[in-house]
């Protein structure tokens, strides 16, 4: 009986009214605080999270086009590439192959 008395006071709100109404109040406050200070932080997480899975996809995008890019410079630096390009403006190679220039230093002594 004690306790269905109990149950229905709080269900009534005595404890709001009571002699130690106030210290009830600061308590539900600071419990509404807390739980509002958590839910902030919760959403706050939940952001970053968020923001960091949109920075690892973007990272990962990125890496790829590097890739890509990389592969294309290095086929475009081949030596048929480049004949290829130079002969559209009338640009061939050699056909006979460069000589090797040797210099010979004078050893002459002035006194």
């Amino acid at each position: 009986m004690k306790v269905k008395k109990g149950i229905l006071d709080i269900l009534k709100g005595k404890f709001l009214v009571s002699g130690d109404a106030p210290k009830n109040w600061l308590f539900i406050i600071f419990a509404s605080f807390l739980a509002t200070i958590m839910i902030g932080s919760s959403h706050s997480a939940d952001t970053k999270v968020h923001k960091i899975a949109a920075l690892n996809e973007q990272v990962r995008e990125l890496r790829s086009e590097f890739v890509d890019v990389r592969s294309d410079v290095q086929r475009l630096k081949l030596e048929s590439k480049i004949t290829e390009v130079l002969a559209e403006a009338n640009l061939y190679p050699s056909e006979t192959p460069p000589k090797k220039i040797m210099v010979k230093s004078l050893n002459t002594e002035i006194q």
